[in-house]
């Protein structure tokens, strides 16, 4: 790998990826050796799932951070780790697209993307590109439904000059012109392209059907809501929303606590916070019960699949016993892939999950892709695994593999302190207490067998089951119809 000069820190860089590289080659070639010697004449290795043994997991900690607050409001999350000369910054911003008009949908997304993409008062989108391209730093900001993102990333050396710049996208934001008409078009230009994959649809128009059209959380952004956005519109979100005291700053990496605190005061401590309180969130119900919606794409030869209703919170005491349920329901040696993939051969993959939000109530979503004669096969046998999960207790092998795999599985959520820092701030953002990592790992630990029929039983509907095929209608139509108790088939046009 050839390195240019101009940049010496790529030189230095690239060395010690090579060495590492070399390195780990080394050791993954030993470690190999060593596994099949020691497991080429043993007769106890496991033959089946069921016979795997987990280590005990590693204790979860929180590394050393600070919190902080600025006059202004502003909370700042700082967390050092000098490793590697590099610092990592995201900043959570209180707003979201679920509160922007419906006749605007789009809107705040594109105001996201503008923030950065947009350049700022004192650089045009040019030169701030070129700046952050010279020095191998970005920055990056979006807007999606239920907070504003922005984060950054650079060598330590730079970080000021990159701060400053970050500083900038957050406070001084240009929206350049072309850019903005640029991002309309590319926007038109995707929404034409929305319909070319089945599964984007099925994921697409089942949200539609479970939250409504209307829903922000079920709504779309079309062709006649980005006819109604402009620039001006784009200014007006960004001054109603962003202020220092709506937002959460955490820092991560190579860097000096007492240093990094000045910075952030010289960049954002004279930043006006607002007085103004947040809008209401919106109200959630469920759209549909019990009825099945197609969307006939006759040139394809098998079926995407939706099955669910509406959810409920990450907060709720009964969320540990539904995440071993999804561990009972899902995964390696799950019921459903053992089932309805392994058993029955009528998909490759198939999934039946709980699936909570923070602050508003998620779905529960079961799904698969399935061959055009077995659509039908494929929907009973999902609502079926349903049944027999709530009519039964499950195994005491079962509960302890789902308790392990869901324990694994939650502890690589924090391989870094990173991760800790960001679960941090989102905990704070959706007004979760700070040890909400160890109350869930306790509850999960503590769930019995009885706790997750209970929670099947009181969490899982099936009269209110909302079903969504997209597929070859002609090819199924008269079973769906049969399936459903002979009601008509809601279609979705497109």
């Amino acid at each position: 790998m050839k390195v240019s000069l101009a940049y010496p820190w790529a030189a230095r860089w690239s060395r010690r990826v090579r060495r590492f590289t070399t390195g780990l080659c080394l050791s993954v070639v030993l470690l190999s050796c060593q596994f099949l010697l020691s497991h080429q004449s043993s007769s106890a290795a496991p033959q089946s799932y069921q016979d795997l043994e987990f280590p005990p997991l590693p204790e979860l900690q929180l590394p050393d951070y600070q919190r902080l607050q600025l006059n202004n409001g502003l909370t700042v999350y700082l967390m050092e780790d000098h490793d590697l000369p590099l610092v990592d910054g995201t900043a959570l911003i209180r707003t979201g697209s679920r509160f922007e008009s419906a006749e605007q949908a789009g809107l705040a997304s594109l105001t996201g993307s503008l923030l950065r993409s947009g350049g700022t008062e004192k650089e045009s989108p040019a030169e701030l590109n070129q700046f952050l391209e010279d020095r191998a730093a970005s920055i990056e900001t979006s807007l999606r439904k239920t907070a504003g993102r922005a984060t950054f990333s650079t060598l330590s050396e730079d970080l000021e000059p990159v701060f400053q710049r970050f500083a900038d996208v957050m406070r001084r934001p240009a929206f350049d012109p072309t850019q903005v008409d640029l991002a309309l078009a590319q926007t038109r230009g995707s929404l034409a392209r929305r319909n070319d994959d089945p599964g984007d649809i099925a994921g697409r128009e089942f949200n539609k059907v479970i939250y409504g059209e209307t829903s922000p959380y079920g709504r779309t952004v079309e062709p006649e809501t980005v006819d109604k956005i402009s620039r001006p519109d784009m200014v007006k979100l960004y001054r109603e929303t962003f202020f220092p005291n709506r937002m959460i700053l955490g820092i991560y990496g190579d860097f000096d606590a007492t240093e990094m605190l000045a910075l952030i005061q010289d960049n954002f401590g004279d930043w006006k916070p607002t007085t103004q309180a947040l809008p209401a969130l919106p109200e959630v119900n469920q759209a549909h019960m019990d009825e099945v919606f197609v969307v006939d794409q006759p040139q394809v030869n098998q079926s995407d699949v939706r099955l669910g209703h509406l959810g409920g919170l990450l907060s709720s005491e009964d969320y540990p016993a539904l995440s071993v349920l999804n561990g009972v329901m899902n995964g390696f040696g799950g019921r459903l892939p053992n089932e309805i993939r392994s058993r029955q051969g009528l998909a490759y993959s198939v999934y039946a999950y709980w699936s909570p939000s923070y602050d508003y109530p998620g779905t529960f979503v079961a799904g698969a892709q399935t061959r055009t004669e077995t659509t039908i096969p494929l929907i009973e046998g999902i609502r079926e695994q349903i049944r027999v999960v709530q009519d039964a207790p499950i195994s005491e092998d079962e509960l302890k593999y789902a308790k392990e795999s869901t324990l694994n599985s939650f502890v690589f959520n924090f391989q870094n302190p990173s991760q800790t820092l960001s679960r941090l701030m989102r905990y704070e953002y959706y007004g979760y207490p700070s040890d909400f990592i160890f109350q869930y790992q306790k509850a999960v630990e503590a769930t019995t067998a009885a706790d997750v029929q209970r929670v099947a039983q009181e969490y899982l509907k099936p009269e209110k089951l909302v079903t969504l095929v997209v597929g070859n209608v002609k090819a199924f139509e008269t079973s769906l119809k049969t399936l459903n108790k002979d009601q008509p088939l809601r279609r979705i046009k497109l």
